[in-house]
């Protein structure tokens, strides 16, 4: 696409959210470009790829915990689509969670959250440290004990980003590898996008989902601009070599406070995170943090002594006030919101994108206040946010837990 040629649809970021956004967007029939300096990257490169609705529930976030509920239940079939148009499998396994404690204290907080997910019917059972090893025998002997979440999946957050490319490119998606720094409007609403080379891409529908970056557009009064914080995670790729015993169950522990996850791909690697960070768009890796976190999986599951660390990632999840997304339509005519997503991005993307593609089809609001994200609408941040004129580079669009990146 040349800048000036008008499309149907602009979506400014490329990562998990805006990918599947402009995919069903494309299906639907619409003329889509993607606008991002390296699609697929970002948070949701970052992410560990965990769907953890039972997981993730956390006091005071009810509506927020059934919307993942109906969001893990979307995952098959979108995942099932995806690898159909886009000839590559994303590893979407559906075995449940162990969730296991180190300490007495760990245990004590185990079981105050499992009995408040009961309360809200989520499927969360107790298991004895005998159990826990018996469905992981990898795990420390000094083990207290914890829950199997058989909500709880994973899917290979990498191999979906780069399965929402080519299914995207197959479905004539447009690709823009540059930054946006102003959304341009007219008299009726949105007009396009310029670019940081100052060139200007025209369209009729402009998607924000720029992850943690979606907050510092040009363009835009304050009061529209989504109040978005990057919240800087770390995950470490291990990898266990020849005659190493590998991983077989994503394992979610309790080490003296401190959250930790392992999650094993089927290459024999394992995916370790936890940290949470208010650093500002700082990405660094602290030598502090990754020794803090190797610490506590190997607390959990001692034989990661043996593994090879391939891999060091940090991402930025974009955060909201109240930890929920931001999705749906502006007072801007023509500009959408798909943000936010912060602790829960890989997995609410299906949902996402089908809200946005029912927007998209309903220009004069038929579906405003309907749908899963009625309660997460741009309106329910009245108080003005802070602006920003700094360019929009990358797709840090996922969520993550505490102890999680992306998702």
């Amino acid at each position: 696409m040349s800048p000036g040629t008008p499309t149907d649809v602009l979506v400014v970021g490329g990562g998990v959210i805006g990918l599947s956004i402009a995919w069903k967007a494309a299906v639907a029939g619409h003329a889509v470009t993607v606008v991002d300096t390296r699609p697929g990257h970002g948070a949701s490169w970052a992410a560990a790829g965990m769907l953890a609705p039972v997981g993730e529930a956390h006091f005071g976030e009810d509506a927020l915990t059934a919307l993942n509920i109906e969001a893990v239940r979307a995952w098959p079939a979108f995942a099932r689509v995806l690898e159909h148009e886009s000839g590559m499998a994303v590893d979407l396994v559906a075995e449940g969670t162990l969730l296991v404690a180190v300490d007495p204290s760990d245990l004590a907080a185990t079981d105050d959250l499992l009995d408040y997910r009961r309360t809200l019917g989520l499927s969360a059972h107790r298991r004895s440290a005998r159990e826990c090893r018996a469905a992981e025998p990898l795990l420390a002997p000094g083990i207290r004990g914890g829950a199997e979440l058989v909500d709880d999946h994973q899917v290979d957050n990498r191999r979906v980003v780069e399965a929402l490319i080519l299914a995207c490119r197959s479905r004539g998606v447009t690709f823009v590898e540059d930054e946006v720094v102003e959304v341009t409007t007219g008299t009726d609403g949105v007009t396009g996008v310029v670019l940081g080379t100052a060139e200007a891409l025209a369209g009729t529908v402009v998607v924000v989902a720029a992850g943690c970056r979606s907050g510092q557009l040009g363009g835009l009064p304050e009061h529209v601009l989504p109040p978005v914080r990057p919240v800087k995670g770390l995950t470490l790729r291990l990898r266990a070599g020849d005659g190493v015993a590998g991983l077989r169950r994503t394992v979610r522990g309790l080490v003296h406070g401190r959250s930790c996850y392992l999650v094993p791909r089927p290459d024999r690697s394992v995916v370790v995170g936890a940290t949470v960070e208010e650093k500002g768009f700082d990405t660094t890796v602290q030598v502090g943090a990754v020794g803090d976190l190797l610490d506590d999986a190997r607390r959990l599951i001692p034989s990661l002594e043996e593994y090879e660390l391939v891999d060091i990632t940090t991402g930025l999840r974009p955060g909201s006030p109240d930890n929920a997304p931001i999705v749906g339509r502006t007072g801007i005519a023509g500009l959408l919101m798909a943000t936010g997503h912060f602790r829960n991005g890989i997995l609410l993307a299906p949902l996402t994108a089908q809200a946005v593609a029912a927007m998209l089809d309903s220009r004069h609001g038929e579906h405003d206040g309907q749908g899963p994200f009625a309660r997460f609408g741009p309106a329910r941040f009245a108080s003005p946010v802070r602006s920003g004129t700094g360019p929009v580079d990358g797709p840090s669009t996922g969520g993550a837990a505490p102890s999680d990146v992306g998702r």
